[in-house]
C-alpha cells in the first residue's frame, strides 16, 4: 500500500480565475499566406552572398517613428503643398515639395495665376538673384522669349550674352556711340506699313522721344511745362520729317534737336505763340542746357550722334553694357540708365502677337532718382507690360531703394511704393531681419514665410522665397548646370587668375 499523496499545487491560470479577471485568450496564429508560384529561387533575407548582390552579416534593423508631421518633415520632406502648372523654365525645386519648380510668367497670366507678368527681386549681394534672372532668361529662350538686358551696371551678363552667341553693347568703349533717337526697327519696317499705321507709329514713337527729353530736363533740375512739351514735339516732328505727313521718317540725333532750339526758325517760335525770338530761348533754356550736358558734359560721345554698332534685333539675348561708366559718376550712369530705357522700348515696336520679350532693369533705383518723369517711365512699362507683350524683372537689394527716389512724401516716393502692387510675381532671397521686416509689412508676409527669408534662405545661394499673387510662398532652390555656374558666376573678379 503506497503512501497518500500531498495536495497538488495550483496553476497560474486558477489563480487568476479565483482572485483575478479572467485571462485574455491568446490569439490565434494567422494563417500561413498562400504560396506563391516564382519562376526563381527566393532570395535570402540577408541576400545573396556574393560581392555586389547585397549581402549583409545582419538583417537591417527596422526602427518605428511616431511625431507630428511639423516634426517629420526633416526625415520624409516630400509633404504635398500647391503646386503650379508644369509649364515654361525649369528653375530648381520646391523645398517643401520636392517637386520640380517651372516659371512661365506669361503662362501664369493667361491661366489665372497672376494678374500681370513683372517680376520684382530682393536680396542682399551675393545670394543669387543675378544667378536666376540669368537662368530664367536662357531658359525660356526655348519658348521663343527673346531678353533685353537694360543697362548691366557691373557687366554681369557679357559672358553669358557671348555664349549665346551674340555681344554685347559696351557703352563707353572707344568708338561706341548709341543714339537714343533711333526708330531701331521700325525704320526697316518702315516701307511695309500703310498710311494709318505710319502716322500712329510717328505719333507714338515721337511721344516717347518727348518724354525722354522731358526726363533729362527735369533731372538736370528743370521741370517742363506743357508748353515744353509741345514746342519738342513740333521740333521732333519738324527734323523726323513727319511734320506735313508720316510718308518718311529719319532719326533724329540730340545735337540736332540742341540746334533746332538754341537757333530757332520763326515759324517755331510763331506756332508755340511766343512773342519774339529772345523769349523763345528764355523760355526753352533749362531744355538746352540739358540737351548741352549730353553733348559737351560727363556723357559726351556716348549719345549725341548716330548709332555705331550693328543691332541685331532677332538676336535671342541683347545687353547694355555700362561697367565703363562707374567712372563717370552716379549721374552719368543715372542718364544712360534713362537713356537706353527709351531706346530699349525701341525693340518692343512693331512686335508680333505672342512674341514676348524680357526686359531686365538691375538697379533700378538708379534710374528713377532721376525725377518724377523716370519714375512715371519705369511705372507705365510695368502697368502697360501685357499690352506691350513684355515681361519686366526689376531687380534692388532692399524695398527701401524704391524710397530714395524722392523726399519723404512726394510724388516719386508714393508712386514707388506702389511699383510693388504692379510686381505681381515677388523673389525674395535672403536679407537680415531688419530687411525681413519691412518686405512682411510691404507685402503682407507671414511668420513661416519671415523666417524662410531671414533663416532657409541664408543658408545657400540661390534660395530664395517665391510669392505669387496671394498665394503662400513657395520655397525654391535654383539648380544650376555646370556651363551655367561657370558663366553666372559674379564672383569670378575675386578668384585667382589660373597660369
Amino acid at each position: 500500500m503506497s503512501a497518500p499523496r500531498g495536495p497538488q499545487g495550483r496553476t497560474l491560470a486558477s489563480l487568476l480565475r479565483a482572485f483575478g479577471p479572467e485571462p485574455p485568450a491568446r490569439p490565434r496564429d494567422p494563417e500561413p499566406a498562400p504560396e506563391r508560384s516564382e519562376t526563381g529561387p527566393r532570395v535570402p533575407r540577408r541576400g545573396i552572398s556574393r560581392p555586389g548582390w547585397g549581402w549583409s552579416p545582419v538583417e537591417a534593423p527596422l526602427v518605428v517613428c511616431r511625431a507630428a508631421t511639423s516634426e517629420i518633415g526633416g526625415l520624409w520632406p516630400l509633404l504635398d503643398s500647391a503646386t503650379l502648372p508644369p509649364v515654361g523654365a525649369r528653375l530648381g525645386y520646391d523645398a517643401l515639395s520636392g517637386a520640380v519648380f517651372y516659371c512661365h510668367p506669361v503662362e501664369w497670366v493667361l491661366g489665372g495665376i497672376t494678374s500681370n507678368p513683372n517680376i520684382i527681386v530682393f536680396g542682399e549681394p551675393g545670394r543669387g538673384k543675378s544667378s536666376a534672372v540669368l537662368a530664367l532668361a536662357v531658359r525660356l529662350m526655348p519658348f521663343g522669349v527673346r531678353t533685353v538686358i537694360a543697362g548691366d551696371v557691373k557687366g554681369e551678363y557679357s559672358p553669358v550674352v557671348r555664349a549665346l552667341g551674340a555681344e554685347p553693347i559696351r557703352v563707353g568703349a572707344p568708338g561706341v556711340r548709341i543714339n537714343p533717337l533711333d526708330l531701331g526697327p521700325l525704320g526697316a519696317r518702315w516701307s511695309g506699313l500703310t498710311a494709318r499705321e505710319r502716322a500712329e507709329e510717328a505719333s507714338a514713337t515721337v511721344g516717347r522721344w518727348v518724354r525722354l527729353l522731358v526726363a533729362l530736363t527735369e533731372a538736370a533740375g528743370h521741370p517742363a511745362t506743357p508748353t515744353h512739351e509741345m514746342v519738342l514735339s513740333a521740333t521732333l516732328r519738324r527734323l523726323a520729317g513727319v511734320d506735313g505727313g508720316a510718308d518718311r521718317m529719319r532719326s533724329v540725333t540730340i545735337p540736332e534737336v540742341h540746334h533746332a532750339l538754341s537757333h530757332p526758325d520763326p515759324e517755331l517760335w510763331r506756332q508755340a505763340r511766343f512773342p519774339g525770338e529772345r523769349e523763345f530761348l528764355d523760355a526753352m533754356r533749362g531744355i538746352t542746357d540739358a540737351l548741352g550736358t549730353l553733348i559737351r558734359g560727363p556723357l559726351a560721345g556716348l549719345f549725341d550722334g548716330d548709332t555705331t554698332v550693328r543691332l541685331d534685333w532677332s538676336a535671342p539675348i541683347q545687353s547694355l553694357d555700362l561697367e565703363r561708366l562707374a567712372s563717370r559718376g552716379d549721374q552719368a550712369i543715372a542718364f544712360a540708365l534713362t537713356l537706353l530705357g527709351s531706346w530699349v522700348s525701341t525693340a518692343t515696336d512693331l512686335r508680333r502677337d505672342g512674341e514676348i520679350r524680357l526686359v531686365v532693369r538691375d538697379e533700378v533705383w538708379r534710374q528713377m532718382r532721376l525725377g518724377l518723369r523716370a519714375v512715371q517711365t519705369v511705372d507705365a512699362d510695368l502697368r502697360l507690360s501685357r499690352r506691350h507683350q513684355t515681361i519686366q524683372v526689376l531687380a534692388a537689394h532692399k524695398p527701401s531703394d524704391l524710397l530714395t527716389v524722392g523726399a519723404a512724401g512726394s510724388t516719386e516716393t508714393a508712386i514707388a511704393k506702389d511699383l510693388l502692387a504692379l510686381c505681381a510675381t515677388r523673389v525674395l532671397f535672403g536679407q537680415s531681419t531688419r530687411v525681413a521686416d519691412e518686405l512682411a509689412d510691404a507685402l503682407a508676409l507671414g511668420e513661416r514665410e519671415h523666417q524662410a527669408i531671414t533663416g532657409w534662405a541664408t543658408g545657400r545661394p540661390g534660395r530664395a522665397l517665391w510669392k505669387l499673387g496671394t498665394r503662400p510662398g513657395f520655397k525654391v532652390t535654383t539648380v544650376l548646370t555646370s556651363p551655367e555656374k561657370r558663366l553666372f558666376d559674379t564672383n569670378a573678379q575675386l578668384r585667382p587668375r589660373r597660369r
